[in-house]
């Protein structure tokens, strides 16, 4: 019997088909049912460092924020979150690869850890091999925003629009190589159109020029969008996940539309250093697992459309060795050089 992926997963459908699929439902079902406080072997006095390689006030600095406290309590210590932000999240990533291999630091980061090696020359680690993935927290979609005044109302539309005045149009990204701007770029070479790039430093000066009409469309987070959807001051087109968001229920997404192999999300994962033993890897798992489950952050981080998702550990080892190679191929096909 075929193994079918759960409505929200992050994992594409082939993934689910083997074994490692089974035993992330296994420990979904157990976790599930027992979540006792968890306690760490040494140091249990001593905080629990969150190394963000992001600024405050960002999306993954929201989830560690809403994450941390649940999290201090069912591993029995403190998390303080602590942001290094610089470099493309390179600068706190590498805090995080040169950690103590004590379980002492963990990190949290998203679609950037696997970006970056295809948009920068010198890393100075390895974002596979020098990190130790220990889970997912969960995956958002974006949301294609158009201003009003561009004359399509559905994704078919806005091709046929784009089909019509090569070059004319153009969309924003919230800078060179972001998600943001590969999730616009996987869509102009899926529908196969010509559109403009204009590049942003961060997605709030984006969200302004979209709102403003300065640039006609742009993907963006889906908490961020709908608000301004439901308002009438930007016109959603399509979501960029598998599936539709409780957010904005009626929209549909770039596959329904015409696009069946778009799929892209945003997501957060919590990491440590290589070589982590597997004691405390398998300690953070359960921790995380335990306070994503509390109401307080699994009803938060719906509230930002977020998709929880809680795979073990060799499951979302697995999912960074394939995204490094899909943002690869999207990085290529963007026709970005490397810095």
């Amino acid at each position: 019997m075929t193994t079918q992926p759960p409505a929200h997963s992050l994992f594409p459908p082939s993934f689910h088909r083997d074994g490692m699929a089974r035993r992330t439902l296994l420990a979904a079902a157990v976790a599930g049912a027992v979540a006792p406080a968890l306690t760490w072997a040494q140091g249990a006095d001593k905080p629990l460092r969150m190394v963000l390689p992001v600024s405050a006030g960002s999306g993954v600095d929201g989830v560690a924020r809403v994450l941390g406290p649940s999290l201090g309590k069912a591993l029995a210590r403190p998390v303080v979150v602590e942001n290094y932000p610089g470099a493309g999240g390179i600068t706190g990533t590498s805090m995080i690869v040169k950690a103590p291999k004590d379980g002492s630091v963990l990190g949290m980061v998203s679609n950037n850890h696997v970006v970056n090696p295809s948009v920068f020359k010198n890393i100075p680690y390895d974002a596979v091999d020098d990190i130790t993935p220990i889970t997912m927290i969960g995956a958002t979609p974006f949301v294609l925003v158009a201003h009003p005044s561009v004359a399509a109302r559905n994704l078919r539309e806005l091709i046929a629009l784009a089909k019509a005045q090569p070059g004319a149009l153009n969309y924003g990204s919230s800078g060179n190589g972001t998600i943001l701007h590969l999730a616009a770029e996987m869509f102009v070479h899926e529908a196969q159109v010509d559109i403009k790039h204009i590049p942003y430093r961060g997605m709030g000066p984006l969200t302004a020029d979209v709102l403003g009409g300065q640039i006609q469309m742009a993907f963006i987070a889906i908490a961020v969008a709908a608000p301004h959807v439901k308002a009438g001051a930007l016109r959603a087109i399509g979501l960029s996940s598998s599936v539709r968001s409780p957010l904005l229920p009626d929209l549909p997404t770039m596959a329904e539309q015409g696009l069946p192999h778009y799929v892209l999300d945003g997501w957060v994962a919590v990491v440590g250093p290589a070589g982590l033993p597997k004691a405390e890897v398998e300690r953070a798992y359960q921790g995380v697992r335990s306070a994503v489950a509390t109401p307080e952050v699994r009803d938060a981080l719906l509230a930002q459309g977020y998709q929880l998702q809680s795979p073990p550990p060799d499951a979302t080892a697995a999912f960074f060795r394939s995204e490094v190679g899909r943002m690869a191929r999207l990085v290529k096909q963007s026709g970005l050089k490397l810095d």
